[in-house]
């Protein structure tokens, strides 16, 4: 699983505040603190550290800067080709499950690779440990629970402009009508001719 520091991103990818604010991920005040359960919520700036709560009991702390803190919106999974962001990982869990909670994080370690399997297919075996797994499903189940989960929906497929295919189609159908009539003109034109009177 990797991290990615703040600091790193902007200088490889310097962004205005609008693109910033469009970009912002639902994880963003979330996090993943080293040595306590569950996930808990950003409050403030403290002394020595920031102020946290925990999103299931409600309780606040302090994570001191010698604290593994871990944003989850820094968050993602090494794969074959390249790293797929957590929030991805989240939503491809949501689809699976319909929108309901996935399996445990204390199921073995075997159902949890062959569940991730399914979810990921291309996911690192040899840099996505058991306990990362573990991590993620135990996440996915907190943020449904406590409905944070922001599932972006699938939009549509785009269609072709009816108006042009439509206009081609009237256009055609115009051009047949204008040459049938054309046609009936001068069909009728030859007809008076020769019925007129034959000449003694």
């Amino acid at each position: 699983m990797a991290e990615k520091k703040a600091e790193e991103m902007k200088s490889k990818n310097p962004e205005t505040a609008k693109e910033k604010e469009e970009k912002k991920s639902y994880l963003k005040d979330l996090m993943s603190i080293s040595g306590h359960g569950g996930l808990f919520r950003f409050v403030s700036q403290g002394r020595n550290g920031i102020i946290v709560e925990s999103i299931d009991t409600g309780k606040r702390i302090q994570a001191f800067a010698s604290m593994k803190v871990s944003a989850l919106e820094d968050i993602a999974i090494y794969t074959d080709d390249e790293e797929v962001h957590l929030e991805k990982v989240l939503s491809a869990i949501h689809k699976y499950e319909n929108g309901k909670e996935t399996i445990s994080h204390k199921s073995s370690a075997e159902d949890m690779k062959d569940y991730f399997s399914v979810i990921l297919p291309e996911y690192d075996r040899n840099r996505v440990y058991v306990s990362d797994i573990k991590k993620v499903l135990n996440w996915y189940n907190l943020l449904l629970k406590y409905d944070l989960l922001e599932i972006e929906k699938e939009k549509p497929a785009k269609t072709p402009p009816a108006g042009k295919e439509a206009v081609a189609n009237d256009k055609a159908d115009a051009e047949t009508k204008t040459t049938t009539k054309t046609d009936s003109k001068a069909s009728d034109t030859s007809a008076g001719k020769d019925s007129g009177p034959a000449a003694d």
